[in-house]
């Protein structure tokens, strides 16, 4: 499927800007995105997330899935005039015409009642607008790699991941949210609680963030110390080519355990709930940073902010980057317990497991660690 879709978006022309590549490719995620919100819009309750629900401004909803539809068609457009071979451009005109036989921006609203169970298709389609909207150009104004591309060995197996860690919201909060809240309330000391909840709230968010990354590196540290932990956290070591979507890929087992203990450590230590959101918020963004294929010049703040280059190190192929970099926001951790690894002016030759690799695709990355010999 990679291959295939790979021969749709090369088609052996030129990429560079003025050749239609571009407005292709762009006709077509925005095409896929407007139908996908179609679908959200006329069935809510089973592909919307109840909390989003009633905050969305329904009249400029439907607005933006008509600019969407009709941006679509025009880049489509554009591409096809601009583009030897139209295979870019007719598939972002039949992305944009299955949108609108859905019923573009007029379809109609489906009852958002009823239903406890759901996919939340909606929460996909702004993850996909904010995510790739802030780091696509990103990375191709200041690029770690420069020919390496958006459609990079493994990419399709990547958006599986990023399609399945948002659509499947509902899942994360009963497994990962719901045992964290009840164990928090058991192990939690009032007192103690009381005490950081009166704290000013920027004090609490600086202290959340020591904590959660505390956490994690502990949780993180173990996964690639014990080897049946192993089995499931090389999924996310697994790939080869570093970029906005590498750090999505992360085994369903991985996330589970990893994110619960770590809300679990937000949770008993008491801080306010707003606080907890924000760190949630930046967290989020920060680790889809850190794996991003970009090349900041700011040396000065790598020793204290987690940077790109400081988390590529840990997915280093070279014999050097093993078990290092575990922190996820904060390098003085991994000082503070002799893991950090920074050499000076480089970067990792490479990424991977050395001598091993993965499956392809989601699913079968799924059931990989408990393969015989994974």
């Amino acid at each position: 499927m990679e291959l295939w879709l790979n021969r749709i978006f090369s088609d052996g022309a030129k990429r560079s800007f003025g050749h239609g590549w571009l407005s292709g490719v762009l006709s077509i995620v925005l095409g896929i995105l407007a139908g996908l919100s179609v679908l959200a819009l006329r069935f809510p309750r089973w592909l919307t997330l109840p909390e989003l629900r009633e905050l969305y401004p329904l009249e400029y909803v439907r607005l933006a899935i008509d600019a969407g539809i009709w941006a679509s068609l025009a880049l489509a457009g554009l591409s096809m005039v601009l583009r030897k071979r139209k295979r870019l451009g007719l598939t972002g005109l039949a992305m944009a015409a299955i949108a609108m036989a859905l019923g573009g921006g007029d379809a109609p609203l489906g009852p958002n009642e009823g239903d406890d169970i759901y996919l939340v298709l909606d929460w996909f389609v702004l993850g996909v607008l904010t995510t790739a909207g802030l780091f696509v150009p990103l990375e191709k104004a200041f690029p770690l790699r420069r020919g390496q591309g958006a459609f990079r060995t493994g990419w399709l197996t990547d958006t599986q991941y990023f399609f399945a860690s948002h659509v499947l919201a509902q899942v994360m909060s009963v497994v990962v949210l719901a045992p964290a809240v009840a164990l928090g309330a058991v192990l939690a000391v009032s007192s103690a609680q009381a005490l950081v909840q009166g704290l000013p709230w920027a004090v609490q968010f600086v202290l959340a963030v020591l904590v959660a990354d505390l956490a994690q590196y502990g949780v993180h540290r173990v996964f690639h110390a014990v080897p049946f932990l192993w089995r499931f956290h090389k999924v996310h070591h697994s790939v080869e080519a570093m970029d906005w979507l590498a750090g999505s890929r992360l085994h369903l087992f991985d996330v589970i355990v990893t994110r619960g203990l770590v809300l679990l450590a937000l949770l008993v230590a008491g801080f306010a709930q707003s606080v907890v959101y924000a760190y949630l918020a930046l967290v989020s963004f920060h680790a889809v940073f850190i794996h991003a294929n970009f090349a900041p010049r700011l040396r000065w703040l790598e020793r204290w902010v987690a940077m790109p280059r400081f988390h590529h190190w840990h997915h280093g192929v070279e014999p050097e980057a093993r078990d290092v970099n575990f922190a996820v926001h904060l390098p003085m951790i991994d000082r503070w317990f002799g893991t950090y690894h920074m050499p000076e002016g480089r970067w990792p030759s490479g990424y991977g497991i050395a001598g091993e690799r993965a499956p392809v695709g989601w699913a079968r990355q799924l059931v990989w660690p408990f393969a015989r010999n994974p």
